[in-house]
């Protein structure tokens, strides 16, 4: 992502005021080109510039995602860095966070003590399944493929399947104006009048997403990091336990 500098800001700002004591005297003849010097995207159609947006998306290996998501009732906080062949981050849900890292098809979650002990959620005294939280507690847990968190879990950390699911508005879109992200120049495209969804996306370089609201409110994303590489390895084997063919469930 790449910052607007700031003598390009104070230019930009100086000659908004100018021209607005040109108005403001009822002269003519003054005009700002918003999409001057930025990549040109803001003069395509809405359906065009989230297809730029896609295709930007799609050509790099990397990206980090950090916001919140509501699906199936539940609200999710992620902070994930993504590339081709896994991820690693956090996801906060119900109060609990834990951590998920996959590398290639093998899958890692990190918890505390408190979190196993909500997962297992039997009764009792609590004794054994203690023992079994405090085991677990801070230890990369391999999730086995087979077990019914891992489809779940394994999409939190799939750049393409995230991306193809988010970087999609519905209903008619349009074009909602300039803006801004984190000191960069976007330009907002809409579905349905905004109930569709909202997404900003960069016109300074490459036309990467930066900002996402998800139709029916259903959670807001920011995008960065855009193509910038991350390390990615499994964990080592005394930071690992092998809790065995299916986790506990709650």
């Amino acid at each position: 992502m790449t910052a607007i500098p700031q003598g390009r800001t104070r230019r930009a700002s100086l000659v908004s005021a100018m021209c607005a004591l040109v108005v403001g005297m009822g002269l003519t003849g003054c005009s700002e080109d918003p999409d001057a010097g930025t990549n040109g995207v803001g003069k395509l159609s809405a359906a065009q510039i989230q297809s730029k947006a896609k295709a930007a998306a799609d050509a790099v290996d990397a990206v980090r995602l950090a916001g919140s998501v509501v699906t199936s009732g539940h609200t999710y906080k992620l902070d994930m860095s993504l590339k081709a062949d896994g991820g690693t981050g956090s996801v906060t849900a119900e109060g609990a966070t834990f951590h998920l890292l996959r590398v290639g098809e093998q899958l890692y979650l990190k918890a505390d003590a408190a979190f196993w002990n909500n997962e297992d959620g039997k009764s009792g005294d609590g004794g054994s399944d203690t023992a079994a939280a405090d085991k677990l507690d801070g230890k990369y847990v391999k999730v086995p493929t087979g077990d019914p968190s891992y489809k779940k879990f394994s999409g939190f950390t799939d750049k393409d399947l995230l991306l193809d699911a988010l970087l999609t508005l519905h209903g008619s879109l349009a074009t909602d104006g300039h803006h801004e992200q984190s000191g960069v120049r976007t330009i907002r495209i809409t579905g349905a009048g905004g109930s569709g969804g909202k997404l900003d996306v960069s016109l300074e370089g490459k036309p990467y997403p930066l900002r996402l609201e998800r139709a029916g409110g259903a959670g807001t994303l920011s995008f960065s990091s855009w193509g910038k590489d991350f390390a990615l390895k499994e964990p080592a084997k005394d930071e690992t336990v092998d809790y065995g063919k299916q986790l506990p469930t709650s």
